[in-house]
């Protein structure tokens, strides 16, 4: 087939190519930053240049595709209010320019690709695709609220009728994820984790190339209209600390700072914390992690997708230690 893929640069995106590709599908691939061509060219892919501002050129790089991958966003936490509008482009706008080029060109199947995130806190429950939240919560940061409105828009189009199967990744990490959580993780396999913080929040962590075999799988084999959780083991962040630790050999720090001192910490003005290589709008950060749970089943992908992600600790050790 030939597959139209946005973000297909990114970290997620080149998994996914790179499986799409290995099968033998001809993949066509929007990119902002032509220095990052290198590993897309290098598997093959069709590079078309553009930031995805006009609905036009999306148009004439999807036209001729049997189907489309929508990964392009934004996925940052504790960004400055002067950077929330780009980030509302990135998930919202971005999206919608996407969907409505699926329609001119009258595309066969669309896979979007959302978060487990969109059901906000889950407060220690592990929810399924009918999960809806209570909005009177409120947001955890800017990245929930516009992916939640990205979701929201694509569930629009499904319920007019259009061609798409929605994927709802959990945290994904792996070689080249440069998140915050997978430095954690990273850090405690390696034994250079110096202290432990904010270790009540709850991930559902999956390789990025057991998650790129799901998306495929949604692209093959979901059901247009549905979604589909495709995550890992749900824990908390502390115990995936220890799973890490385990897997590489080592163990972890004893310092552990207090959630109640980091929520202090929330008032430190954005430039002091930039200094200090932290995330300028820290407060976002905590906010969006402290005693939170984004736990979701991934049994109805099982199901019907076979999607089959290994467990943390194995995924670890492929990511980390070469296996």
């Amino acid at each position: 087939m030939r597959i139209y893929v946005t973000g297909g640069a990114g970290f997620i995106g080149l998994a996914v190519v790179r499986r799409l590709v290995a099968r033998g599908d001809r993949v066509t691939a929007t990119i902002r930053d032509p220095t990052k061509a290198g590993p897309l060219r290098d598997l093959g892919a069709d590079i078309r240049v553009g930031d995805l501002s006009r609905t036009a050129a999306i148009v004439e790089a999807m036209r001729g595709a049997d189907a489309a991958i929508h990964l392009a966003g934004d996925y940052r936490v504790g960004i400055p209010a002067s950077e929330r509008p780009a980030m509302h482009d990135a998930n919202v706008g971005i999206t919608t320019r996407v969907l409505d080029a699926a329609e001119t060109v009258g595309l066969d199947r669309l896979v979007a690709i959302s978060t487990v995130n969109v059901f906000g806190d889950t407060h220690e429950r592990i929810v399924d695709e009918k999960y809806r939240r209570d909005l009177a919560d409120g947001f955890l940061s800017a990245y929930d609220e516009t992916k939640f409105l990205g979701h929201r828009a694509v569930e629009e189009r499904i319920a007019a009728g259009k061609p798409i199967v929605i994927a709802q990744p959990g945290f994904t990490y792996g070689p080249g994820d440069h998140s915050a959580v997978g430095a954690l993780l990273r850090d405690a396999y390696l034994g250079r984790l110096h202290y432990l913080v904010l270790g009540q929040t709850g991930i559902s962590p999956v390789h990025v190339d057991d998650l790129a075999a799901g998306i495929v799988g949604a692209l093959d084999r979901g059901r247009l209209g549905e979604s589909y959780v495709l995550a890992g083991q749900n824990l908390r962040l502390h115990d995936a600390l220890v799973v890490a630790a385990r897997a590489g050999g080592k163990r972890l720090p004893r310092l552990h700072i207090p959630d109640g001192l980091m929520r202090r910490t929330a008032v430190i003005p954005g430039g002091v914390a930039k200094l200090a290589g932290l995330p300028e709008n820290l407060g976002e950060v905590i906010r969006a992690a402290d005693g939170v749970t984004f736990w979701a089943s991934s049994a109805k992908a099982a199901a019907e997708l076979g999607y089959r992600p290994r467990d943390l600790a194995s995924g670890l050790r492929a990511a980390f230690g070469g296996d």
